[in-house]
């Protein structure tokens, strides 16, 4: 097993955060598992928002992404596969997962997912973590990506030459 590897990445103001969810989209494949981490309003949702909007733009397609806040998950389907988006804030139960669709999608489907801490045991080992925190301006954020399976390597790589390294 390959050792975790983590990169930091400035993103300095929401569009910064939409070209690293624009980018992110482009890796993404069936059978991808994304953790979105950070506190409310660390920019999760905008994150999720510009990468399922970029891979729906791929099928000339241009629709509203919402949170998942209520719904606890979104599912849209596009060229790249089944897209599933979670928000598991108001997770009752881990058995929960199996009502939403989410354990059979991890692992089959693209996947992402906020507050992956509330998915304990089933976390995956091979998912992409993305940790978001706000930076000292109060206006930007810092994106932390660490993987430890060897799929998200490359991965790493494109998105810290594309991105700014903090």
């Amino acid at each position: 097993m390959t050792s975790a590897r983590s990169s930091s990445l400035d993103l300095p103001d929401a569009e910064a955060t939409t070209r690293l969810g624009r980018a992110l989209a482009v890796e993404l494949r069936p059978g991808d598992t994304v953790l979105l981490a950070g506190e409310v309003g660390a920019g999760k949702t905008h994150l999720a928002r510009a990468a399922i909007q970029a891979m729906l733009a791929v099928d000339g397609r241009s629709e509203d992404v919402p949170s998942p806040t209520f719904t606890l998950v979104q599912r849209y389907d596009c060229a790249a596969g089944a897209i599933l988006h979670a928000d598991l804030y108001r997770l009752g139960d881990l058995r929960d997962l199996d009502d939403i669709g989410l354990t059979d999608a991890m692992g089959q489907d693209i996947c992402l997912i906020e507050w992956p801490e509330l998915l304990g045991q089933a976390a995956l080992d091979d998912a992409l973590l993305v940790s978001l925190e706000p930076d000292a301006s109060g206006t930007g954020r810092t994106a932390r990506l660490s993987a430890s399976a060897p799929r998200w390597q490359p991965v790493l790589d494109r998105l810290m030459a594309g991105g700014r390294s903090a």
